[in-house]
């Protein structure tokens, strides 16, 4: 799914009106949508008060009114009783609930705390470009000290669809927020998502010509996109069809880490699977994953990465920074050119020394906020970070994986793919260690590198939902994400 910035969206919305629909009627298909949703996931709740500005969002509010009045409910509308100015399509749906007595409008001021109202922000849409007056800043934090459930329309307001805000800005912080369309970056990044609960997409069918046509580097990763990407599993075929992962990693006390990889790697689907550890972690390896073939490389700290044709190499779970740890990574980098998945020590390894030059093109890097500053230097959030991942990707030639609650795609072309699965429950040591895992694998199954990426943070995220849903998210385990892998090829199947 293309990720639209609001200017974008602008030009969407007067393209779409301009084949044939009119402006009002866009808004009334818009409000219907969120009616809709509303009706059938807040039937319990009898009383809406609904907080509406005075241009386009604000009309969105006050058709949402006239049709959740129309299907039962009790509706109260807010407006600035300071500003009667509103735009043209608001100003028709305003007089067209003015028309019906059971449906209260009074002035942001006369606003009394119901908990039993679900609360809906209807106040500004994509399109805000400024801070927040003194009065909106007032009636926002009121309306956050409500204990209630809130709906933000399109966005919340306080929001900017493209950009960072203010760290001391004043923002709607709702439970759930319908959108049309598309998401708005700001849903995706923790400085900002945070205020928007759970994301409904509402399809309103805007023109999909010109949605098609449209140029962006931002999309996020639907599964519309992996269906796309996933290859079923071919019934002629052998170990070989399915190449060769080999994981590198482990240390005295953190085999774990690098079991981890290489069990995820096989429930990926990997055909030949070789592990590459210190001889403490025989014993642990073979016992627990007798499917793997495993390779030994010093006492307790690999030495030495044997260089194998044809395979792919996942390194960095567990491995630690030895002296002669770091020796053996440099080394192998210095010799081999074929792609390969780095994370954990093999990448804080690179950034104590430098050596980003060494890694070959095509590879991918997989760092987590505080890796990815070691390596490329601090940001002052997460907006600038993607900036930098863009930029570092084109440098070196390499796909950048930002781990983060939506965890990013940065491309060597400078595309972003935000991942919208996974949940908190994955944000547990070990986690980490099974993403190497599969990208690994997909990599060697011969998956182009981009799409084994996208594909790798979706299946990922796909299954720690899988496994909060089980075992909640305070009690799964990394393990317990390895083993819903193969329900999530089930559910693609």
């Amino acid at each position: 799914m293309k990720i639209l910035s609001s200017s974008q969206i602008k030009q969407c919305d007067s393209v779409t009106i301009g084949k044939g629909i009119s402006s009002i009627d866009l808004m009334e298909r818009a409000a219907k949508a969120c009616s809709d949703w509303i009706e059938i996931n807040f039937k319990i709740n009898k009383g809406f008060s609904i907080f509406c500005g005075n241009g386009n969002n604000g009309g969105d509010g006050f058709a949402i009114a006239r049709m959740l009045y129309e299907k039962g409910f009790d509706i109260d509308v807010f407006i600035d009783e300071n500003n009667f100015k509103f735009s043209d399509d608001s100003k028709i749906n305003l007089d067209r609930i003015k028309k019906i007595s059971g449906i209260g409008i009074k002035g942001f001021s006369e606003f009394e705390n119901n908990r039993e109202s679900v609360i809906i922000d209807a106040l500004f849409g994509y399109g805000l470009n400024r801070e927040l007056s003194d009065d909106f800043n007032d009636l926002i934090e009121k309306l956050n000290e409500i204990h209630t459930s809130k709906i933000s329309i399109d966005i919340p307001t306080g929001l900017f669809a493209d950009r960072i805000i203010d760290e001391h800005s004043t923002v709607f912080k709702a439970d759930f927020t319908l959108t049309f369309q598309f998401y708005k970056r700001s849903f995706l990044h923790p400085e900002t998502g945070r205020f928007c609960g759970k994301i409904i997409v509402l399809n309103i069918d805007l023109d999909e010509d010109f949605i098609n046509g449209t140029k962006t580097d931002y999309f996020v990763i639907d599964e519309t996109l992996i269906k796309n990407i996933y290859k079923p599993r071919k019934e002629f075929s052998h170990k070989g069809t399915y190449g060769k992962s080999i994981l590198v990693g482990g240390s005295y006390g953190k085999i774990g880490a690098v079991l981890m990889s290489t069990l995820s790697a096989l429930r990926t689907g990997s055909g030949l699977t070789f592990t590459i550890a210190p001889k403490c972690g025989n014993t642990v390896l073979q016992s627990q994953i007798p499917e793997a073939m495993f390779i030994d490389s010093g006492e307790n700290h690999i030495n030495k990465i044997e260089i194998q044709e044809k395979a792919v190499y996942g390194i960095g779970p567990g491995l630690g920074k030895e002296k002669e740890t770091r020796k053996a990574l440099l080394e192998f980098l210095e010799n081999y050119t074929g792609p390969i998945v780095l994370d954990a020590d093999a990448i804080n390894i690179l950034a104590e020394t430098q050596r980003l030059n060494l890694i070959p093109e095509n590879s991918v890097i997989t760092p987590h906020p505080l890796e990815f500053e070691r390596l490329f230097g601090k940001t002052e959030n997460s907006f600038e970070k993607i900036e930098l991942a863009k930029q570092k990707a084109e440098e070196l030639q390499i796909f950048i994986i930002l781990k983060d609650h939506h965890t990013a795609v940065v491309t060597p072309g400078k595309k972003v793919f935000y991942n919208i699965t996974g949940n908190s429950g994955m944000a547990k040591g070990g986690s980490g260690d099974v993403l190497t895992g599969i990208l690994t694998s997909l990599i060697s199954q011969r998956y182009e590198i981009e799409e084994a990426c996208i594909f790798g943070v979706w299946l990922h995220g796909k299954a720690g939902d899988l496994a909060a849903e089980e075992f909640s998210k305070e009690a799964m385990l990394p393990t317990d994400l390895i083993n819903k892998i193969g329900d999530v090829f089930k559910y693609l199947s």
